[in-house]
């Protein structure tokens, strides 16, 4: 027994040790791109099967991990967390509601690792447990029920919810496997759906004979094959019939006359009951699709008579078809966008009737049918959300229950009158309403109770801006306690990403508030290349303007300095997924300006992106080495090529997931190598591998703390957080 303390005191200087004394293989390639010639000293890290790679990980994985769990502040994370938990008694997520008001969700109790799935009838019907995924045993591999850990990743009940399609992958895989589930008798039908990825493509989507269903198939699942993710397909499924004999009815075998790309992605889009038109997308990172119609009586009779519908340039971006209409957002000549409808069987896409005009200030979101109209919502800056019905040549703007920074919507379809809306903001829980128009009032119909965080009283959250080096107004997030005195002490955490129009939208951020309430500054920089002032903001972030995207997060954080909440040793940035380009060149453009840097599961090797899995479908997003121009902005962009030998680089935490299909682990292994290699700062540079977890979903909820709370705890030792630094320095 007496060698356990000795072992767990020493244990990190053995590891740093190891780190410093087993360094990165390297085996460097020259390429040769439009007569630029780009070494590459760690190319040899891409083959994740080399012993030597796999070594050095994993020396490196444990000794981030060694570090990582002495910091103190990862432990009052994941109990504060545990106790939200406990007092709250459960959370539920991924509601879906049926005709006959069946209501299908997933919950999970405090004291419970994973999710299960629920239903019960009406908001305030009889709970009852349909499925718990520890019963599930992968078709892969039977010993998984006792090997490995599954959780639900997505819900398709059928049009009268007496199915259910059940989603589950394993360890934070994106690749699940499907089951079928009579809802009345819990009866699993024996056959198993396989090569999905339905969190991000080609979802169950139901017939309104309740008994088959479109989904789209992935040959190949295995992230590290240069197959995966091409030639994907929609296949058509009928209950009973083996899952292995697919009935391929969109894609690029089956449609060589539709001339798809393999690394598209064919899609069924949502329809309604009765529709006398199937529509199909080819999906990439591109707001924009191609997109495709057949007439159901064809697709019935087997007869392939896909015909283009329109085109990326006509720039239609969210659609709903009802009958023989199509309403759609469209950002033709519109960067906030216009809701419009067209007639499927004479559509006119560029000029259609349209329902709203774009608004001045505010980007259309998102928008729903029913039968009473068209209800749809708006924000301001990413931050300010709005909520409208348009019916009968009328647009009504409704207020809503309290002032909001994000809204979602929720209907039955077009032939219901039921819609409800959930309510979010930084700093207060989400609430769920259902809308009577008669009365034109909102009533609360939470799935779970709301509950009081007494913590996170006097927490503050300022929407403001700052002007950018070329004078344009940045949107800035600002969440700190109503007591602090700004000061160049002040401990501040700056998150960021700006890729493919998405906004950094609000959401009820538990982690931000807890932060804000220990003394520092959450920050959340609105940078160019996200949605937060629709596609213009996009396209100011995107190819050759990318550069605007990091630069932007430099200007905030030089914002920050001068207006006195902080300096520089006080301030660490964090930026995750697409989001490592961003704080990837930001630290490399101007070391000297951070104190650390987080970069979580980050695309730092944007030139080599494209011959990675995931690749070919960023193309839209990033740009391609074939083309002269592309390929310039992609090397710009490409945090690993501006790497720097001698410089002097903030502390790191550079983060992995070995399942990950988005980001492949070599992408950030390559960058941790080559900076660990050139830095002179003596600033602690971790890389840390989590060999049970992909891109950051799929965990179960512990882990997922866990991980969080490494990131936050890694940030306040760095920045020096009060009452939260390791008793010794842990990592020097």
């Amino acid at each position: 027994m007496k060698i356990f303390i000795p072992l767990i005191a020493i244990f990190p200087v053995v590891s740093l040790y190891s780190q410093k004394t087993v360094p990165a293989p390297s085996k460097p390639v020259t390429d040769s791109y439009f007569g630029t010639q780009i070494v590459d000293e760690y190319r040899n890290l891409e083959d994740l099967k080399d012993p030597a790679t796999i070594h050095w990980m994993k020396v490196q994985a444990d000794y981030a991990d060694s570090v990582l769990g002495q910091l103190p502040y990862k432990k009052y994370f994941v109990d504060e967390r545990l106790k939200f938990d406990k007092r709250s008694g459960y959370s539920t997520s991924d509601l879906k509601i049926t005709g006959g008001d069946l209501y299908f969700y997933l919950k999970k109790a405090a004291d419970e690792k994973g999710q299960k799935l629920y239903y019960r009838k009406g908001s305030e019907g009889k709970e009852e447990l349909l499925y718990d995924p520890a019963t599930f045993v992968s078709t892969f591999d039977p010993a998984s029920k006792q090997e490995h850990h599954f959780s639900i990743n997505f819900l398709s009940p059928s049009w009268d919810g007496s199915k259910i399609a059940i989603s589950l992958s394993e360890n934070g895989k994106e690749a699940s496997e499907v089951i079928i589930m009579d809802v009345s008798t819990k009866y699993i039908h024996p056959q198993v759906i396989t090569n999905l990825e339905p969190t991000s493509v080609g979802q169950v989507k139901w017939l309104e004979d309740n008994n088959s269903f479109f989904y789209t198939y992935f040959p190949v699942i295995d992230t590290d094959s240069p197959e995966y993710t091409k030639n994907t397909e929609v296949t058509f499924y009928r209950l009973g019939q083996d899952p292995k004999n697919r009935n391929n009815v969109f894609s690029r075998i089956h449609n060589p006359e539709l001339n798809i790309d393999e690394s598209r992605f064919p899609g069924i889009v949502q329809f309604n009951q009765g529709d006398p038109y199937f529509i199909g997308n080819l999906g990439d990172v591109d707001d924009y699709t191609d997109t495709f119609i057949i007439n159901r009586k064809d697709f019935e009779k087997g007869t392939k008579s896909w015909k283009p519908l329109y085109y990326k340039a006509d720039k239609v971006y969210d659609k709903q078809p009802a009958g023989k209409q199509v309403y759609f957002m469209s950002g033709y000549n519109a960067p906030n966008f216009k809701l419009c409808v067209t007639n499927l069987e004479k559509p006119d896409f560029r000029n259609p009737e349209i329902l709203v005009p774009e608004k001045k200030d505010e980007v259309i979101r998102s928008f729903e049918l029913t039968k009473d109209g068209v209800y749809y919502s708006t924000t301001k800056n990413g931050v300010d959300a709005r909520f409208y019905l348009y019916s009968n040549g009328k647009d009504i703007s409704i207020p809503l229950p309290f002032v909001s920074g994000s809204v979602s919507i929720q209907t039955k379809g077009k032939d219901y009158s039921e819609v409800w809306i959930t309510c979010s903001g930084w700093a207060n829980e989400p609430r769920r309403f259902r809308y009577d128009i008669k009365t034109n009032a909102f009533k609360e119909e939470n799935l779970v109770p709301l509950i009081d965080y007494p913590e996170f009283e006097g927490a503050v959250v300022e929407e403001t801006s700052f002007k950018a080096r070329d004078g344009v107004e940045v949107p800035l997030t600002l969440i700190y306690d109503k007591n602090l005195k700004r000061n160049k002490n002040t401990p501040v955490l700056i998150e960021s990403y700006g890729s493919y129009g998405k906004p950094y939208s609000p959401f009820f951020a538990r982690s931000y508030m807890m932060w804000a309430k220990k003394g520092g500054v959450f920050a959340v920089a609105h940078v160019r290349g996200g949605g937060e002032k629709g596609e213009q903001w996009h396209k100011a972030g995107y190819k050759e303007t990318k550069p605007n995207t990091w630069r932007d997060l430099i200007d905030c954080t030089e914002y920050l300095i001068k207006e006195g909440y902080t300096s520089k040793e006080k301030i660490a940035i964090w930026g995750a997924s697409a989001g490592g380009i961003t704080v990837g060149r930001a630290i490399t453009e101007r070391p000297d300006l951070f104190k650390a840097a987080i970069v979580d599961v980050g695309a730092t090797n944007a030139i080599r992106n494209e011959i990675t899995p995931n690749g070919p479908g960023n193309v839209p997003e990033f740009g391609t080495v074939t083309k002269p121009d592309e390929f310039k902005a992609l090397l710009e962009m490409d945090a690993f090529h501006h790497i720097k030998k001698g410089e002097k680089y903030p502390a790191l935490l550079i983060t992995a997931g070995i399942n990950d299909g988005r980001v492949i682990s070599w992408m950030p292994a390559k960058f941790a190598a080559k900076i660990m290699a050139s830095d002179t700062s003596g600033h602690p540079i971790l890389f840390k591998v989590d060999y049970g977890g992909g891109h950051g979903g799929g965990v179960d909820l512990l882990k997922a703390y866990g991980n969080v709370g490494e990131i936050f705890a890694f940030a306040a030792w760095q920045v020096g957080l009060p009452g939260y630094q390791p008793k010794e320095s842990a990592g020097k």
